[in-house]
């Protein structure tokens, strides 16, 4: 009999000469093999690398085989056990398959029966690993619709996120204002281990002090004048899941020692409370204040810093992501042309152009409202430098044209004019040619021309 789907199998009985005939015949169907004649063998080998498939005795020196598949169902619900024994009865069956085994066979074994049951396993343990890609990758494709970026800044942005998402550690996210600390929240939560629990967001700087302690970490009825009942607090609603402290910065500094506490104990005492409760949360907290300034001047606990920034994650402006500008643009307009009923398609091109020369200080938040604002207002199915608000509709993009070109006691030839203009565009584009053409509306040998005159 053939088997077509081979795979890794751990054999765990202490009988030598039947790992040796369970060995040999695995092998013959295309299996690879290991053996362990001990609980504590097995262990170490699973410790070392993957295995689809485990078979095991009912009973060994020291702990059960029920005992062991229930460990191994604890640890890896995913690795399909098969349980051996000499004692078949319904009871020892019901035993086997409470503790998590996926199948039962008696012994004397049958080898064919013996490798149906397994090939049975090793497809319930591919389609389970299909399934587990599939949510991945899903999970993958949602964060990187959200997660818009071709620049290389963004993508070590996103690889970074990649590998710290299954890290249950905090993290720092720091950034200016804009630039999408909590969207990277979220993309670190749904891509973790804790994506399907809860994911619950806090602004510290939103609440005043009694609020925000009450907030966070809950209240028993008759702590203070308006509590009516009890509260659980945001660190026991997030249990399970992730809760992103944004603005951390601005977190009183009273409230600081006792939100390390909760950090390093991962117990919360809810205000007025007498006791505990655990809380099972991963911290992200966020800012766009730099905390090394704010723990030199004592406005942040260095202890609290320290436990925070376990990792730190810089989020760059959106005036160094490139045309990653044109990508969120075009992005925003495909949405908000939806919710405005709008048959808006895309971006002139001279709009586009002041996109990218512009300097953008709200970061992603402002660009959004600047494709908001204009898609209220065109009457276009583009959008046009006209629709934009006056910063953005400035000739360079950035700055008005400076007094000293137009000084109306020396005034200079057309020509000098445009030669000081063109320049000036250039030095403010870092000499980049291609942009300087869109931005003055030429195209690109009109431009050399002139430059070579």
């Amino acid at each position: 009999m053939e088997n077509n789907l081979p795979g890794k199998i751990l054999i765990v009985d202490d009988d030598r000469a039947l790992c040796e005939l369970l060995e040999e015949d695995f092998n013959r169907r295309g299996h690879s093999v290991w053996t362990a004649l001990k609980v504590v063998d097995a262990r170490e080998l699973l410790h070392q690398q993957d295995f689809d498939v485990v078979l095991t005795d009912l009973n060994m020196p020291g702990i059960s085989g029920i005992d062991f598949c229930a460990e191994l169902h604890g640890n890896r619900p995913d690795l399909p056990v098969v349980m051996m024994t000499a004692f078949g009865s319904l009871e020892t069956a019901i035993a086997a398959l409470r503790a998590g085994a996926y199948d039962f066979v008696t012994k004397p074994v049958d080898l064919d029966l013996l490798s149906l049951s397994l090939d049975r396993a090793l497809q319930h343990r591919h389609l389970q690993e299909k399934v587990r890609l599939l949510k991945d990758q899903v999970k993958r494709q949602r964060s990187d619709d959200e997660m818009l970026g071709e620049s290389p800044v963004f993508q070590n942005i996103k690889e970074q996120i990649m590998r710290l998402a299954n890290l249950d550690i905090s993290v720092l996210i720091v950034g200016e204002s804009g630039t999408g600390k909590e969207l990277v929240s979220r993309a670190l939560h749904s891509q973790s281990q804790r994506s399907e629990g809860p994911f619950v967001a806090i602004n510290c700087a939103a609440l005043p002090e009694n609020l925000l302690e009450s907030e966070l970490f809950g209240h028993v009825r008759g702590a203070f004048t308006d509590a009516r009942e009890n509260r659980k607090g945001l660190f026991v609603e997030a249990s399970g899941g992730t809760l992103l402290l944004d603005e951390i910065a601005e977190m009183p500094l009273a409230l600081q020692p006792k939100l390390l506490r909760v950090l390093e104990d991962h117990k919360v005492r809810p205000l007025g409370g007498s006791s505990e409760i655990d809380c099972d949360v991963r911290v992200l907290a966020a800012t766009h204040r730099n905390l090394e300034e704010a723990v030199a001047t004592g406005r942040f606990r260095s202890d609290l810093f320290y436990r925070l920034n376990v990792i730190q994650l810089e989020l760059p402006p959106l005036r160094d992501r490139g045309n990653d500008i044109l990508l969120l643009a075009l992005q925003f307009i495909k949405q908000l042309s939806k919710r405005f009923n709008k048959s808006v398609t895309g971006l002139a091109q001279p709009a586009a152009a002041r996109l990218l020369a512009y300097h953008w200080p709200g970061n992603v938040r402002e660009l959004r409202n600047v494709i908001e604002r204009a898609l209220v207002l065109t009457h276009h199915n583009q959008l046009t430098i006209e629709d934009f608000p006056e910063q953005l509709r400035r000739p360079n993009g950035v700055t008005p044209l400076p007094a000293s070109l137009v000084d109306p006691g020396s005034i200079l030839p057309l020509d000098e004019m445009e030669s000081r203009y063109i320049n000036q565009v250039l030095d403010q584009l870092d000499g980049n040619r291609t942009l300087a053409a869109r931005l003055l509306g030429v195209d690109r040998k009109t431009l050399y021309r002139k430059l070579k005159e």
